[in-house]
């Protein structure tokens, strides 16, 4: 099954939505509401990574690269608390190079393959090589409702200009041309195993065209049944009433492999499904495939 674009809109169409900086009764502004950014994280959430842990998701590293298997709870980008704060930073420490360069990154609660590139010169070569689509990437995600068939998503993304979280993307007409390929594995009980490949790498594609179909990833505190609970969250942290809502405290997806083979190294790079996605799948009575 494939689903075609929507037809061009004029773009004078497209409007920034009172919803976005209105309170739920719409009778005027709220704070809370208007954005995402900046905000005061009440509880301090800062994952520091230890020297010994770093050592363990390496999974490979030779001149050129250095690989890594991340966890869910690991930032790629440098914070204010330091070098083993985050993955770039870790990266530095271990290796002893001043700049790495991080080609192929993931969000903050998605889990799996991440590269590093050693010197200028191999970051433009892998960089050139995704930009010309030579960079096969495969992720594993669990997805609200089940799937019966495979399912490619063909719809333009852009700026969700009605949410209140700024990140937020959505489909609508003037977006960038986006490809999402949704595989089921295994379902019951409401959920899907799906392996998904994207032939376009935007914004949070995969979240966003999942949201579109109607089956949104387990655990997504933007794309799941309420963007303000990524409000919430960043407000107050993970809490009881949360977890009932989205019932994993981080979305389900995971980088499981990297083929660089078009990119020049002919390595196809792994990570096993992390134990909390597994764990899901279990108490759900979704059968995960061998060599998951």
């Amino acid at each position: 099954m494939v689903f075609e674009p929507l037809p061009p809109a004029p773009r004078e169409t497209i409007k920034l939505t009172p919803t976005r900086a209105m309170n739920r009764s719409g009778s005027g502004p709220d704070p809370k509401l208007a954005c995402a950014w900046p905000r005061t994280v009440a509880v301090p959430r800062v994952r520091m990574i230890t020297p010994g842990e770093f050592d363990g998701w390496i999974i490979h590293e030779d001149e050129r690269v250095i690989v890594i298997n991340k966890p869910a709870d690991v930032v790629c980008h440098p914070s204010k608390a330091g070098p083993w704060s985050s993955l770039v930073g870790a990266v530095r420490e271990y290796t002893g190079i001043p700049v790495s360069h991080l080609v192929f990154r993931l969000d903050r609660e998605t889990s799996g393959v991440v590269v590093f590139a050693k010197t200028p010169h191999t970051a433009g070569r892998l960089q050139t090589a995704m930009g010309a689509r030579k960079v096969g990437k495969t992720y594993l995600a669990v997805m609200t409702g089940e799937l019966l068939e495979p399912i490619t998503v063909n719809q333009p993304l852009g700026n969700d200009e009605a949410s209140p979280v700024f990140a937020k993307s959505t489909v609508r007409a003037d977006g960038q041309n986006s490809v999402t390929h949704f595989t089921p594995l295994a379902r019951n009980g409401g959920f899907t195993l799906a392996r998904v490949v994207t032939e376009t790498g935007r914004k949070h594609q995969i979240r966003a065209h999942a949201q579109w179909l109607g089956n949104s990833l387990v655990g997504d505190k933007i794309y799941g049944p309420d963007d303000r609970f990524f409000l919430d969250f960043i407000d107050g942290g993970w809490t009881p009433a949360l977890e009932g809502k989205l019932l994993l405290s981080r979305q389900a997806l995971h980088c499981a492999a990297i083929d660089m083979s078009g990119a020049g190294i002919a390595r196809l790079f792994t990570a096993p499904m992390p134990a909390d996605m597994r764990a899901f799948c279990e108490s759900r009575g979704i059968a995960v495939p061998d060599g998951l």
